[in-house]
């Protein structure tokens, strides 16, 4: 990268971020900015969805509004944010066991100021303060944890059907999953080819180098069909007073909630 090129992309996050006619508001940070910044994979231009992509109305983030010039926080962090409050689920991590698969640092940092009883911050090639968690395999016994977060990752994962019923395992009883994931109106079920195998071709067939499928709009019902109720939640429900462009998020994209039925006899 040049030095003009790093020079132009410094600048364009300083005016961005400038409290200039306050048009945008991210609920991480708390700051108003002219902008939020699209994003951009190789530094270069902005993401253009592949042809593919666009046709089958596939709902995921909002690449044109993706990161706060000030704080950095992605779309998703801020829609998860917004989704958190309004349930009143955010209000209930006290003390309670959570399980967040490739963490986001801000969602993260809030997450552990609210106390739970045990955060387990988990990757497949965890960072610092990380452990090692294969969600297809999770080492942790059954009904470990009261919440587990997989915020943009099913879309990553080989066998998507064993780690749905992973964690379902590792949930408690009436305990709660997360599960966004970009999926398409367009098609019927999930897309899927084991010959779609490079990088170039799953950006053209998945939107992304290491998506291995699309998600089609049965999503709802293949997620509940490992045991799991369905209680998602659409954006215009849950936050009906929320400008979606103002706080940089898709107002399609809605909240994947899904819980844990308890069994027959217990006590609510």
């Amino acid at each position: 990268m040049s030095f003009a090129w790093l020079l132009a992309r410094n600048v364009v996050r300083f005016v961005a971020g400038l409290p200039l006619p306050n048009r945008h508001y991210c609920c991480v940070c708390e700051a108003r900015v002219a902008k939020f910044l699209p994003y951009m994979p190789t530094g270069l231009r902005p993401y253009r969805p592949p042809l593919f992509i666009a046709a089958m109305e596939t709902i995921g983030s909002d690449t044109a509004n993706f990161s706060c010039p000030r704080c950095g926080s992605h779309d998703r962090e801020r829609h998860l944010l917004l989704y958190f409050r309004a349930t009143g689920l955010l209000s209930l991590i006290q003390g309670k066991r959570i399980l967040h698969l490739a963490p986001e640092k801000h969602i993260s940092a809030i997450i552990m100021g609210m106390q739970p009883a045990r955060y387990v911050m988990g990757d497949l090639y965890p960072g610092p303060g990380m452990e090692l968690v294969d969600l297809q395999d999770i080492a942790y016994p059954a009904g470990s944890f009261d919440l587990v977060i997989a915020n943009h990752v099913l879309e990553h994962v080989n066998d998507d059907i064993r780690a749905l019923r992973e964690i379902r395992r590792v949930l408690c009883e009436g305990g709660h999953a997360i599960l966004q994931t970009p999926y398409s109106q367009a098609l019927t079920c999930k897309f899927e080819n084991s010959g779609i195998s490079s990088g170039k071709a799953r950006l053209q067939a998945y939107g992304q180098e290491d998506h291995v499928r699309l998600y089609g709009r049965d999503i709802f019902e293949r997620f509940a069909s490992i045991g799991l109720a369905d209680r998602t939640i659409r954006h215009e429900e849950a936050l009906p007073d929320v400008d979606a462009l103002k706080y940089g998020v898709n107002p399609q994209e809605p909240f994947f909630l899904f819980q844990k039925p308890l069994s027959s006899g217990a006590k609510t």
